[in-house]
């Protein structure tokens, strides 16, 4: 199924954690049609993994698993899918790619706050330094449809919101058949 074939978008919100990815999926699935795909809860409560890795503290993610449970929702359209890479996505099922972007110090605190260890906030934040959520989506998708956005502070968040709320609106426009 084709773009032409959905009514709704697919969007994939990208960035290092604590970028304000669910936040901002959350309030733009609140605010529009679209549904809220939180990959880490999703991989967790449908088993989309191999085991937890103890010493990165993270699931062992079972990719061909989570495509299984992803390819009928992109297909059908209308999603959201919030998480921290894209690599494994069909380009052709994603519209907008966004990667959040927040300055390392802000980053920083967010981990502590969540109660990441050292060693979690430190590798966090070399990723968010070297961009590496944003060289993945540039690898992955046609710059067209990549999105780059701040994410540090709530005056960020509602722009971001207003941004891609008239996106949305222009998407379905532009797809009506």
């Amino acid at each position: 199924m084709t773009t032409e074939h959905r009514s709704l978008p697919n969007i994939i919100l990208c960035g290092t954690p604590g970028t304000g990815k669910t936040t901002l999926a959350e309030q733009l699935a609140d605010a529009s049609e679209l549904e809220h795909l939180c990959m880490g809860t999703i991989v967790k409560e449908h088993h989309l993994h191999f085991g937890f890795d103890e010493k990165w503290q993270t699931y062992d993610v079972d990719e061909e698993k989570v495509l299984d449970y992803l390819e009928p929702r992109l297909l059908k359209g209308g999603c959201i899918v919030d998480w921290h890479t894209c690599g494994i996505f069909p380009e052709e099922l994603i519209d907008l790619a966004i990667v959040l972007r927040t300055d390392h110090s802000k980053l920083w605190e967010r981990l502590e706050a969540r109660g990441y260890s050292l060693h979690k906030i430190q590798e966090n934040n070399e990723a968010e330094i070297m961009q590496i959520c944003l060289e993945e989506v540039r690898e992955s998708f046609d710059p067209k449809i990549i999105v780059e956005l701040e994410s540090n502070s709530t005056d960020d968040m509602e722009s971001n919101m207003s941004r891609l709320l008239q996106w949305i609106d222009t998407w379905k426009e532009d797809h009506v058949n």
